[in-house]
């Protein structure tokens, strides 16, 4: 039976899904909040965003359920008495054994069936200079140099062929979730609701989120079949599977962009708020420390306070079983840092918007009918200044994934155990610099990276535009097309 390891960052993780399901129950109970949300959705980008958000994060969630393997009994144990691994693992590795466990020696391009560095070997009574044969990829070819090429066109046909019907039964799995949220698609029959659909002649870009489901669909198909015998993304100097690596670096960049911007609420909403309602002192106290703060390098003090976590962390080796959690509580120290540096931008925002609510007619006649400050800012300006929240942190979550890439180049964030775009970045320094270049690291890291930041963005984009009716009349719309028209034109928007 194998041991559950519950660590920092899975309770957190959990517990914000949790909190979202919850959020989202409420939103279903309250309409201006559904009418809100629904003009995010109308977006195709926002959409198709969507769509590659919710795939990361089933990854992010799936490498957060972690677990020890029970080992096997051994000569004299006693009986009941059951010893774990070491090694802590998640759901995502025991998925992806077959790239987890096949290392290489070293270096090897993607999809090669050949090592990258050359070798010395007697071939025909002489020593010569060759790129050895890889112990996993591509070790099931019998004459690669005439096999490989077809062998990947089979694998590589197969693996789209299962994406395009994956894509397919999403497609009509999904259907009667879009004619319950969709007037133009409910009550009308099943052929007809899918013609509308391919049509994008709906009320919501379903065609849009469905196209960008079957691409997700038919890249996953792609790697698995020719993963299936391949490093679909080669291999590092130590011969680590890279496309594993980009995988697992996901639930980093999460556990990063969710954490740390939710670390900077309390601060900013309790202090930004405190000082736009009381003013004076307290607002020139509150003042004067965000400015500080924001004075400081950034850089610096999140280095030196990372320093700090780290010495204390080799210090005191006993308070872990294992380096996971070891490497946990050090991704989650550097969270809190984060949002205790980061707080000083949502502050001043809370600040100036409060200072305009405190003087509406609603505010005012509350204050005169003696209701106390806290319950005023409790009922009227902490629920109008929401949405700011809610837009700062959904803009944050891309800016903290690039913050990590930065701070790991420095050497500076997380723990190098812990797989991570800028750990692969910052290796990728020197692989991008020898001789021949090794590229496929790097681009790996950077592929993903911007795949998920840019999903992130462009949803940040729709949010912004659906809870701040003026940001959204001052943004450029280009090649809106006849569908974005219809729908601008179905929310009374100016195209």
């Amino acid at each position: 039976m194998p041991k559950f390891v519950v660590l920092w960052t899975d309770a957190v993780l959990w517990g914000a899904w949790a909190a979202t399901l919850a959020y989202a129950w409420h939103v279903r109970r309250q309409p201006h909040l559904s009418a809100s949300w629904r003009k995010v959705w109308r977006d195709g980008a926002a959409m198709s965003a969507t769509v590659v958000l919710a795939f990361f994060m089933v990854v992010t969630l799936l490498d957060s359920v972690h677990f020890r393997r029970a080992l096997p009994p051994t000569a004299g144990q006693a009986a009941g008495q059951v010893f774990h691994a070491t090694r802590t693992e998640s759901v995502l590795d025991v998925l992806l054994a077959g790239q987890a466990n096949q290392q290489e020696a070293t270096y090897s391009r993607p999809l090669s069936y050949q090592g990258f560095t050359r070798v010395s070997e007697e071939v025909g009574g002489e020593v010569r200079r060759v790129h050895p044969r890889l112990q996993y990829g591509g070790a099931h070819l019998q004459d690669p140099e005439r096999q490989w090429l077809g062998d990947l066109a089979w694998r590589g046909g197969l693996g789209l062929a299962a994406g395009a019907l994956a894509g397919g039964l999403l497609l009509l799995a999904g259907l009667p979730l879009a004619r319950r949220q969709d007037a133009a698609l409910s009550g009308v029959p099943t052929a007809l609701a899918l013609r509308r659909l391919l049509a994008d002649r709906c009320e919501l870009p379903w065609r849009a989120g469905w196209i960008t489901a079957l691409l997700l669909c038919l890249l996953a198909g792609l790697a698995v079949g020719l993963g299936s015998g391949y490093h679909v993304l080669g291999t590092d100097n130590l011969g680590n599977d890279v496309f594993y690596q980009a995988l697992k670096s996901v639930r980093t960049a999460f556990v990063i962009g969710t954490m740390a911007s939710v670390a900077t609420l309390p601060f900013a909403i309790a202090l930004g708020i405190l000082a736009g309602w009381y003013r004076g002192w307290v607002d020139e106290v509150i003042q004067y420390l965000y400015t500080v703060l924001s004075s400081v390098p950034n850089v610096l003090l999140i280095a030196a306070c990372v320093l700090m976590v780290q010495v204390f962390l080799d210090k005191h080796p006993e308070l872990f079983e294992t380096g996971a959690e070891r490497a946990d509580l050090k991704i989650f120290m550097l969270c809190l840092i984060l949002g205790l540096t980061g707080w000083a931008g949502l502050c001043r925002l809370l600040r100036g918007e409060t200072l305009k609510l405190r003087e509406l007619d609603y505010v005012q006649a509350a204050t005169a009918f003696g209701v106390g400050s806290l319950r005023i800012m409790h009922r009227h300006i902490l629920p109008n200044v929401v949405h700011l929240v809610l837009i700062n942190t959904v803009l944050d979550f891309s800016a903290l994934i690039l913050y990590e890439a930065v701070l790991s180049y420095v050497g500076v964030g997380v723990d190098p155990s812990m797989n991570s775009f800028g750990g692969m970045i910052n290796m990728g320094r020197d692989e991008m610099s020898r001789d021949p270049l090794v590229w496929w690291s790097f681009s790996a890291a950077f592929v993903f990276m911007v795949a998920l930041v840019l999903a992130a963005n462009l949803f940040a984009d729709g949010v912004r535009d659906a809870f701040d009716p003026r940001a959204r009349n001052l943004r450029p719309r280009l090649g809106l097309g006849r569908a974005g028209q219809r729908r601008a034109g179905v929310t009374g928007e100016s195209a």
